[in-house]
C-alpha cells in the first residue's frame, strides 16, 4: 500500500497490526481519486473509520490543505500517526481516537468539508445511521463529495437525507457509491 499522486507520491504505508483493517487497495484509490479530482485546490477532509489513514492520506498528498482522521482502534491510530510521519504531512492532519458514529454525531453545523471517505466495518450496519448524520447536519460543502466503500452486494439508498447518489464504482467484492447534496 502507496501513496499513488501527489507530494509524498511513491510513499509506502504501514499497515494496521491485525486482520480487523480491511484497507482500500490501491487500484481502487486510483480509480477513486481519478473520478473524483485527481488533485485538490486545498479545501478540507474528512476520513471515518479511518483504518490506516490511506484515504485521507492521498486526498492530502495531491493538494488538501487539511484532513481529520477518525477512528476508535489504538491500533488504527497509532499506524494512522506513523504514516502522518512517513509522508511529511502530518502539521496538515488532525487524529482523533473517537467513535467516528459519535464524532459526526457531535460535530457543530460549521463543520463543512469538501470530501468525506466513509469506510466503515462491511459487517457493522452502520451505513444509514451515518449517512443520515452527515446530510442532517450538512457536513458537506456545496460542491462536496460523500465517498462511501462498501460491499459490491450491498444496495445503498440513492437518496438520504438530502444526499444524493450520483456514481457507483465497482471492484469484485468492493464498490465505491459517491454522494453530493440533492439538486433542488
Amino acid at each position: 500500500m502507496r501513496i499513488i499522486a501527489g507530494g509524498a507520491r511513491g510513499t509506502r504505508l504501514k499497515m494496521v497490526p491485525g486482520k480487523h483493517v480491511r484497507p482500500t487497495a490501491d487500484r481502487v484509490k486510483e480509480s477513486l481519486f481519478s473520478v473524483i479530482g485527481p488533485f485538490f485546490d486545498g479545501g478540507k477532509g474528512l476520513d471515518l473509520f479511518a483504518g490506516t489513514g490511506a484515504l485521507g492520506l492521498e486526498a492530502l498528498s495531491r493538494g488538501m490543505d487539511h484532513v481529520t482522521f477518525v477512528d476508535d482502534a489504538r491500533a488504527s491510530v497509532d499506524t494512522i500517526k506513523e504514516n502522518l510521519g512517513l509522508t511529511k504531512m502530518a502539521d496538515r492532519a488532525t487524529l482523533i481516537k473517537r467513535d467516528a458514529r459519535t464524532y459526526v454525531k457531535t460535530l457543530a453545523d460549521q463543520a463543512r468539508y469538501a470530501v468525506i471517505f466513509l469506510d466503515p466495518p462491511y459487517h457493522e450496519g452502520f451505513y444509514e445511521s451515518i449517512l443520515t448524520y452527515i446530510g442532517e447536519k450538512e457536513l458537506l460543502t456545496d460542491e462536496g463529495t460523500l465517498v462511501v466503500e462498501h460491499p459490491s452486494k450491498l444496495e445503498m439508498p440513492s437518496i438520504v437525507a438530502g444526499l444524493s447518489a450520483y456514481r457507483q464504482l465497482s471492484y469484485g467484492d468492493t464498490a465505491i457509491t459517491l454522494y453530493e447534496y440533492s439538486q433542488t
